[in-house]
């Protein structure tokens, strides 16, 4: 009984899911006149409210490159907070238009969820950290055996937590809570003695706690964590406008064209520009796509291009001043690829 009883729930959400995507997003986010974007409770360089009440980050941005995309306004978007637990349902059942909250996208994600992932902003992996002056001498997740480890509950974390210490025949007491609040707030109490969390995620955390420079980031890498926005399954045309929202901030970086000189590039002999930024004769590229053609041109001018949405909200300009390493462009080494826009 208890396995027909998911069935019937899964099934439920999965029709519902269908429903709310049949409606045409597009549309419905056009009547309302913005897009709701389901983010984090509040991760800095991702998603974060500021002093002045404004969400700032990589997951937040992204969604502001759609609202340009869509409306030619990037500020024609409204921003819900949503716990690990809560995102999957809120983007199922229509309560956001967009879930760009720091996901890593797994399988289980993609099909049996109902979602589709459109890309990957920003590659990562899990990592560890400690606090150096209480555990003096640790340098590596493999002197952890017996640590009582901070983690978020319902997160592909927790699961990849227990796949290392199981592999590594080591123990350890896992110390769970559901917010990311809750678990900040019992690591910097001392209640555990590892906090684990994407590698990205544990610097900006580092830069919240009471004493900062006692806590160090182990060099351990133990998992695989592409982050990225995902939509609703149903609704191709949605997808592909979210979806060619990424690979246009990746090309824009890869062409030169950023938020200084987007309107000078305009006017470039270059064909490849001319075509991405809307100004080739006849061009239809955006209205295919069921924007206009001038789509790119709005979505840098609202965030930059993705070298500019790193760089200033987790790069070189930010408080993290976390290293492009693999998300930097194909072009110089990293894994950030995007088919042409043609």
């Amino acid at each position: 009984m208890k396995h027909i009883a998911i069935g019937i729930l899964g099934a439920a959400a999965l029709g519902f899911t269908a429903s709310a995507a049949s409606a045409g997003t597009l549309d419905t986010v056009k009547q309302k006149g913005f897009i709701q974007c389901g983010v984090s409770t509040g991760l800095a360089g991702f998603s974060a409210p500021d002093d002045k009440g404004e969400w700032q980050g990589i997951d937040a941005d992204f969604c502001r490159a759609v609202a340009a995309a869509v409306f030619g306004d990037g500020t024609k978007v409204k921003f819900t907070p949503l716990s690990a637990k809560e995102r999957f349902t809120a983007l199922q059942s229509g309560e956001v238009d967009i879930l760009s909250r720091n996901t890593t996208w797994t399988i289980n994600r993609d099909t049996a969820l109902g979602l589709n992932f459109v890309g990957t902003t920003y590659y990562d992996g899990q990592g560890f950290m400690i606090n150096a002056k209480k555990l003096p001498g640790v340098n590596s997740a493999l002197q952890l055996s017996g640590a009582a480890v901070c983690v978020q509950s319902g997160t592909t974390t927790e699961l990849n937590l227990a796949d290392y210490f199981k592999s590594n025949k080591m123990e350890y007491n896992p110390v769970v809570f559901e917010k990311l609040e809750e678990v900040n707030a019992a690591y910097d109490a001392g209640r555990c003695d590892v906090y684990t969390t994407d590698q990205s995620g544990l610097y900006g955390i580092r830069l919240t706690l009471g004493s900062p420079a006692d806590h160090v980031v182990l060099p351990e890498i133990i998992s695989k964590e592409p982050l990225g926005p995902a939509v609703r399954q149903g609704d191709d045309q949605w997808y592909h406008i979210v979806k060619w929202t990424y690979f246009a901030l990746l090309d824009a970086e890869e062409l030169g064209i950023t938020k200084a000189n987007v309107d000078e590039m305009k006017n470039s002999d270059n064909p490849e520009i001319k075509r991405v930024l809307g100004m080739e004769a006849d061009t239809k590229i955006g209205t295919d796509l069921g924007v206009s053609n001038d789509w790119v041109v709005n979505i840098v001018k609202a965030v930059g291009n993705y070298g500019e949405m790193f760089e200033r909200n987790v790069g070189s300009g930010s408080p993290l001043k976390i290293a492009r390493g693999i998300n930097a462009l194909w072009t110089k080494g990293g894994l950030q690829y995007a088919p042409p826009i043609r």
